[in-house]
């Protein structure tokens, strides 16, 4: 590695990381929270065998999980202003990535509240509990310990899968790594920094999984939840 290259991955690191703390970062907490929403809402009527609302649930997890996240992003940000809507890079980058993530972490919250024994409905009943007090004190924690593990790696999946919402021209780390190549002309090293970057980013958030992990099999253990 010579000294231009090194002198260029040192000067390009904080213009990296700056848009990945300041954009990256947000996008992702952002679309995730929201995205989680979503699903649970959408599980739990799946769950409930809510009639014509359950028909329409899997019909938006059958479509959006049929489609690719690149073509949903120019439905929205390209598509979208052909019939007079126009919604801003990060706002739309934000509705696209939390009605995506929306209908997979659905699929992942609805297995969990199935796998909880039926018995813990007729349990709760049994003490005098209504349908929702049974749903929010009993099958949904439950649900949601059963679910972590998989929606910890879908939102580790998300970090990396912000990186699309460049293409939108949403100022995040692979803009500013596209924007540095076309002024130094040196794609192989600033895309691995920016991998890097992305691979740091995942790093913490893995270490935050095993410890959420270790924390919900503790409390298991103790009976405390």
């Amino acid at each position: 590695m010579n000294a231009r290259i090194v002198e260029i991955l040192i000067d390009s690191f904080p213009k990296i990381l700056i848009p990945g703390l300041v954009r990256t970062i947000p996008l992702t907490a952002i679309s995730f929270s929201l995205a989680m929403v979503l699903a649970v809402a959408v599980a739990l009527v799946q769950f409930a065998n809510v009639g014509g609302l359950k028909q329409l649930c899997r019909l938006y997890i059958w479509v959006i999980r049929g489609t690719p996240l690149l073509v949903q992003l120019f439905v929205v940000f390209f598509g979208l202003p052909h019939v007079g809507v126009v919604i801003d890079p990060f706002p739309a980058a934000i509705a696209v990535f939390s009605i995506n993530e929306g209908a997979y972490a659905a699929e992942i919250i609805r297995a969990a509240l199935e796998s909880v024994p039926r018995g813990q409905m007729e349990a709760g009943y049994c003490v005098g509990m209504s349908y929702l007090q049974i749903i929010r004190r009993i099958i949904l924690p439950q649900a949601m310990r059963t679910a972590f593990p998989s929606l910890a790696n879908s939102l580790i999946a998300m970090v990396k899968d912000t990186s699309l919402a460049s293409v939108v021209t949403v100022a995040e780390m692979m803009m500013a790594t596209k924007q540095l190549n076309a002024l130094y002309y040196e794609p192989l090293a600033l895309y691995l920094e920016v991998a890097f970057i992305y691979l740091m980013f995942c790093t913490v958030l893995t270490r935050v999984q095993s410890w959420g992990e270790k924390k919900l099999s503790s409390y298991e253990r103790k009976g405390t939840v």
